[in-house]
């Protein structure tokens, strides 16, 4: 799969449509984190890729996009060899929420594979997956990564075709993309 630069673009430098100061958006979600732009107008989303993640939390979360329980212990050792990892986050300043994640790996330099890509299914519909596998994209290319490989599974592969991905090589399991 072939996917352009520029396409899906995300705003990285906004604060969260003021509901939380500098301090206290980084306080909370780390120096990285940034709003994830979003129709809904109740909630608040924060994309971080350093704030820690709860194991149970995530599984949770894996769960309910269907997926099968795995042992923490090798979540947990998945999860420390990951290039990447961004977690999304439904803000609330007493509980917030995992509601999106996304990791991957790869060897740094050329080469990166996207793994475990999940929305919540109550905040599906919202364009959140748009703005995170944008978010993913984005991050990747700022470590210079040349290459991304993505493996779907059938039910979700006309989400990443509308994205710009292209199925190779019979068009119903993985996607690449090339920075160009």
């Amino acid at each position: 799969m072939i996917r352009n630069f520029g396409q899906g673009k995300i705003r990285t430098s906004n604060i969260l449509k003021n509901s939380l100061s500098n301090a206290d958006l980084f306080e909370s979600y780390g120096a990285d984190a940034c709003e994830c732009p979003s129709s809904h107008k109740k909630f608040y989303f924060v994309f971080s890729q350093s704030r820690p993640l709860d194991l149970i939390e995530l599984e949770q979360l894996l769960q309910s996009v269907g997926w099968s329980r795995r042992p923490t212990r090798r979540v947990k050792k998945a999860l420390e060899n990951s290039l990447l990892k961004v977690g999304l986050w439904q803000h609330d300043s007493k509980f917030p929420r995992l509601i999106g994640f996304a990791r991957c790996t790869g060897d740094g330099i050329l080469q990166a594979t996207v793994w475990d890509v999940a929305i919540h299914p109550v905040y599906q519909g919202l364009g959140l997956g748009k703005e995170l596998m944008a978010y993913l994209l984005k991050s990747l290319k700022a470590l210079d990564i040349e290459r991304v490989v993505l493996f779907a599974d059938p039910g979700v592969v006309s989400f990443y075709k509308n994205q710009g991905w292209e199925l190779e090589p019979k068009g119903d399991r993985c996607a690449f993309w090339y920075a160009n």
